[in-house]
């Protein structure tokens, strides 16, 4: 396999999925890097091309919008005489960050896929919100990647290295890195971790994820903006995009996200409050509601003060939009299959009496 589809995370596991979608190796193997409007455009061993949907990608978008084409998928294009390609397969992911769409509705929105670590970018411009960084571990946590959260502008902050401490001791389990692309601290180990396959940079307007994606790279390939005379970030990047690094690996830059909505992400919740978690089923009664009911032990943690009040509400108010985006989604999966099936019903109907 080319070089260039290798260093992007191309391997013999992939391969033997193309072959089973390709066996007559009809198409050419692409990778993702940015799509808009209605476009995809991918990186193959000969180079970037731009490609439509094929007939099979467009029915399955049709029934499930996060199944199209997303940043750092891979798929299986098909060149056309006429100079056009088409996606034909995008092969199953291994990963997918899926965040809930901002409007609150049960649809999501697939931001990134196929990456290896999750970045939650946050810039020591300001303080950092811990409940925000705790949404984006749990997203991160919740795609099957590994979160890891990313202070930037270490270089604008006296102490960074003691919010980073904080951060640490309230997240346990996810590695907290110090960086600035000024004086390069810390970028050597995110460059690492970005080589290892792709690394995807989540977080909000201003928090310098562009900026760092350039320092990784080694070149201003996206553009940055400075942040407002407010102190509030700018929106900079418009797409979500997939850079390669000179020495493997790729960064997967991101717009800013004002609203970090879960989805029915459970699993991520629980990964990202492991301690909360194993307090609850130490509890004497498994549907304990940690009221006041004899035997609890989150009630414990919270009196001898080993468990904090604020952590503690963070893993409630988590827990109960994961539910509530569980429950929407499950009604609007019933609701689409019924809408299906009366479709069927009418096509099945109308073609009887034309017969």
């Amino acid at each position: 396999m080319p070089d260039l589809l290798t260093s992007l995370g191309w391997d013999d596991t992939w391969a033997a999925t193309a072959r089973t979608l390709d066996p007559h190796d009809e198409h050419v193997v692409a990778r993702v890097v940015r799509v808009d409007r209605g476009l995809s455009t991918l990186l193959t061993a000969g180079g970037p091309v731009r490609a439509g949907l094929g007939g099979g990608p467009l029915d399955v978008v049709a029934h499930d919008a996060t199944l199209g084409p997303c940043v750092g998928d891979w798929a299986l294009v098909r060149p056309w005489p006429d100079d056009r390609a088409t996606v034909e397969h995008l092969l199953p992911r291994r990963t997918c960050v899926v965040r809930a769409m901002a409007s609150g509705r049960s649809e999501v929105q697939a931001l990134a896929a196929n990456v290896t670590s999750v970045a939650a970018v946050c810039g020591l411009d300001q303080m950092p919100s811990v409940a925000r960084v705790e949404r984006l571990v749990a997203l991160a946590w919740e795609s099957g990647a590994q979160p890891v959260v990313v202070l930037t502008k270490a270089d604008l902050a006296a102490d960074a290295d003691h919010v980073a401490a904080d951060l640490v001791a309230e997240l346990a389990g996810v590695d907290v890195d110090v960086c600035s692309v000024e004086d390069g601290r810390g970028l050597d180990a995110l460059r690492a971790l970005a080589a290892a396959g792709t690394l995807a940079l989540l977080g909000s307007s201003g928090a310098g994820k562009s900026s760092l994606a350039n320092a990784l790279v080694g070149a201003d390939v996206l553009l940055t903006r400075g942040i407002r005379s407010d102190g509030r970030g700018r929106h900079t990047s418009v797409r979500r995009e997939l850079v390669p690094l000179p020495g493997g690996g790729a960064v997967v830059d991101t717009p800013g996200l004002r609203q970090v909505g879960l989805g029915s992400g459970a699993e991520g919740v629980a990964a990202t409050f492991g301690d909360v978690e194993s307090l609850v089923a130490s509890c004497r009664f498994a549907d304990c509601g940690h009221d006041g009911e004899p035997g609890c032990a989150v009630r414990a943690a919270l009196d001898d003060g080993s468990l904090t009040v604020r952590r503690y509400e963070s893993w409630r108010a988590l827990q109960r939009e994961a539910a509530y985006m569980a429950r929407r989604s499950d009604a609007r999966l019933r609701a689409a299959e019924l809408k299906v099936w009366k479709r069927r019903t009418r096509e099945h109907r109308g073609s009887a009496r034309r017969r």
